[in-house]
């Protein structure tokens, strides 16, 4: 992996390309993001870089993140997150991470999770029809209806789709578009949704396929 950067998801939008062709994109703030450790091959078996983002106030942090912090000399961040870049050994503590490692036109996956829904119904979580409204079906119209047959196979089918936790999920869509890099506000435009509510942390690295 050469590309990786944390980022928040902002919203979506949409711009206009050649010809005024209308491209839906997602606005995502990735970076900048600080180095501040790193895994080596002699002391742990792997390259690595661990990597801080989005700043907080220092007493939002426990001993041990103090101690990591203050030895690398950068200050507080939220979330930290390893990263095996292939060229991993040409960081050191302290460097910055920013969107510029991407160009337009990239090809990228986006991870993060996705939004939570709850317990719900197998219509909402499986888009199930619903039964009819009248001629006595009875209280059952947003029921998951049969579950299996009474004398063979005498048990619920595993995997059926059924009510449950819907959502809250960690999720990956492959083959993004980058669409635009904007330096100046550490901004990546990527054609099309990616998981999670706004505000959300997503992950953006070159795509696998």
């Amino acid at each position: 992996m050469n590309k990786a950067i944390l980022g928040k998801k902002i919203g979506m939008t949409r711009i206009f390309g050649e010809n005024d062709i209308s491209i839906p994109v997602t606005v995502v703030a990735c970076g900048p993001m600080t180095v501040v450790d790193k895994r080596t091959v002699d002391r742990n078996g792997y390259s690595a870089v661990v990597c801080a983002f989005e700043e907080i106030p220092e007493r939002k942090l426990n001993k041990p993140e103090k101690g990591l912090f203050g030895k690398a000399k950068v200050k507080p961040c939220r979330y930290l997150r390893e990263f095996r870049y292939e060229n991993a050994d040409s960081y050191d503590v302290g460097n910055i991470i920013d969107c510029t490692m991407f160009a337009d036109g990239d090809m990228v996956d986006v991870s993060g999770v996705s939004k939570g829904h709850g317990f719900s119904g197998v219509i909402k979580r499986w888009n199930h029809h619903r039964l009819k409204m009248t001629h006595g079906t009875g209280p059952v119209h947003r029921s998951v209806g049969s579950t299996g047959a009474n004398s063979n196979p005498s048990r619920r089918i595993k995997n059926l789709k059924m009510p449950g936790q819907y959502g809250h999920e960690n999720v990956t869509i492959q083959n993004l578009k980058v669409v635009k890099v904007d330096k100046e506000r550490n901004v990546l435009l990527i054609r099309g949704a990616v998981p999670g509510p706004k505000g959300g942390l997503v992950t953006v690295k070159e795509t696998v396929k």
